[in-house]
């Protein structure tokens, strides 16, 4: 089973170091954080949540939108991210792993008892950018060792160039 991670849209994207420099308008910040966080669900394997608070909205009812690698959740009006994350950590299974990305201080207390652990906002920035770092290195040093050939889609992709002479040698001697 994935790693589960919630992420409190709103208080990530208050401590988001980029959007406060450039400035973006709140959609904006929203739609980002979105595409952000598909790549970051793409490049660790987990099954993130995005929250955000529907609180002082008139919006009737919670929004739930599954997108490629990742969940957006709008919450109802009256209801908090707060409490829309601690009350999906109180209903996880004990022996699965969840995490919440706040920096939240009653949230995270609260998220601690239910069994999840806290990541704070910059540590959250911290990992995004390392992973989308790491990935990017990944996908460029696969791309620049793989060579395009009529079979490229195959087990020789997956081959450095020794290893595939190395085992044409052998195919051969038979």
């Amino acid at each position: 089973m994935k790693p589960l991670l919630y992420v409190d849209g709103y208080n990530i994207i208050g401590a988001w170091p980029q959007a406060e420099k450039e400035n973006w308008p709140l959609d904006e910040c929203r739609d980002r954080l979105v595409l952000l966080l598909e790549d970051y669900a793409g490049y660790t394997g987990q099954e993130v949540w995005v929250v955000f608070d529907g609180y002082r909205t008139e919006r009737p009812q919670r929004t739930v939108e599954p997108h490629k690698e990742l969940t957006v959740v709008y919450t109802r009006h009256g209801e908090t991210a707060d409490h829309y994350i601690e009350r999906m950590c109180q209903l996880l299974p004990k022996y699965r792993e969840a995490r919440v990305a706040t920096s939240d201080g009653i949230e995270q207390t609260l998220i601690l008892g239910r069994g999840a652990t806290r990541l704070s906002a910059r540590e959250f920035w911290r990992e995004v950018n390392r992973e989308r770092a790491d990935g990017r290195g990944r996908y460029t040093t696969h791309a620049r060792s793989a060579k395009p050939s009529v079979g490229s889609g195959s087990l020789r992709s997956a081959l450095s160039a020794e290893q595939f002479r190395l085992l044409d040698e052998l195919r051969r001697q038979k």
